[in-house]
This record gives C-alpha cells, sequence and structure tokens, in this order.
C-alpha cells in the first residue's frame, strides 16, 4: 500500500499560553517522530479516540502529558491541518497505518501555576511524554519542531499570534 492511500490520523493540538503569552513547548521523550536533539519539542498532541470530539480531546491530552487542567479556550482554527510523515517513518509510526496526521488545533491561557505542571506524571500517571519543558516565545516554535511539522508550526503561530 502506497502511503498516499494510508488516511491522515485524527488528532489534536493545543498551544498553552502563559499569562505572558509564552507558549508551552515540551522535549518529546522518544516515538517515531523523534528524529534529531535538535526538532525533538512540541506542543502538546494527541489522537482523538472513537466517539470523542476534538476539545475534550484536546483538554484530555493536555491533561494527559503535562497535567495542565487550569485552562481557559481562547480559539480554534477552523480548518484541519495535515502533515505527511516522512516515507521512511510510515512503518514505524501508528503501526504503518496512518500517512500522517489531521490536526484540530486549539489555544488556551494557562491561569494556574507553574507547580501544576508536572510532565513526569501528567495527569496522575506513569507514562511520560515529555523529559523537559519550557515556556518559548511563540515565534521560535516552527524552528524547534521536526522539519515535516515546520508549515503547521507556522501557520498556528500565525493563527494564535493575537492571544500572545
Amino acid at each position: 500500500m502506497s502511503s498516499g492511500s494510508l488516511p491522515y490520523r485524527p488528532c489534536v493540538g493545543i498551544m498553552a499560553l502563559n499569562r505572558d503569552g509564552l507558549a508551552f513547548i515540551g522535549r518529546r521523550i522518544d516515538g517515531p517522530e523523534h528524529v534529531d536533539s535538535v526538532h525533538a519539542w512540541q506542543m502538546p498532541q494527541g489522537g482523538i479516540d472513537a466517539g470523542e470530539q476534538p476539545w475534550p480531546a484536546a483538554l484530555r491530552e493536555l491533561r494527559e502529558e503535562t497535567n495542565i487542567g487550569s485552562v481557559e479556550r481562547l480559539g480554534e482554527i477552523a480548518e484541519w491541518l495535515n502533515y505527511d510523515i516522512p516515507p521512511n517513518l510510515i512503518g514505524q509510526a501508528w503501526n504503518g497505518r496512518y500517512r500522517g496526521q489531521t490536526q484540530k488545533w486549539f489555544a488556551v491561557r494557562f491561569i494556574g501555576s507553574d507547580g501544576e505542571i508536572d510532565i513526569a506524571h501528567p495527569g496522575g500517571t506513569a507514562h511520560a511524554e515529555f523529559s523537559a519543558w519550557r515556556w518559548e516565545p511563540m515565534c521560535n516554535l516552527p524552528d524547534l519542531v521536526v522539519p515535516f511539522k515546520r508549515a503547521i508550526y507556522e501557520r498556528v503561530v500565525k493563527e494564535f499570534a493575537k492571544f500572545a
């Protein structure tokens, strides 16, 4: 099966902004999209479960990856944004079932304190996705992610710049 005939994995992405307008970014521990140490950073994101709507999925993913729950919804990008993973990763990512992801992006304001963030045991689980995190100026985000996600991040930054 060629990659072009594979579907996209439905997913959400979340830009969590603190009171200073800086975005949460985490350093990925591993996974098929972890291609080098420079581009190991990303915003929280994850798959949408069967029967789940995008906004509740975004809140769930944010909690599961960062422990963040104290947020106010700022906005969303109206359409779904797609990216393809490189052909050499197709067999490694998502058991070879998807060519990439189609993402619904949301912006939220984090209204809690940094002490709420727990990437080691997010949402009370032992499954950590990030080894480090920081608040980063929004404009820097596209240069920190894997190259095949850069266009998505550029669009997300452009759409959500008004919230910074």
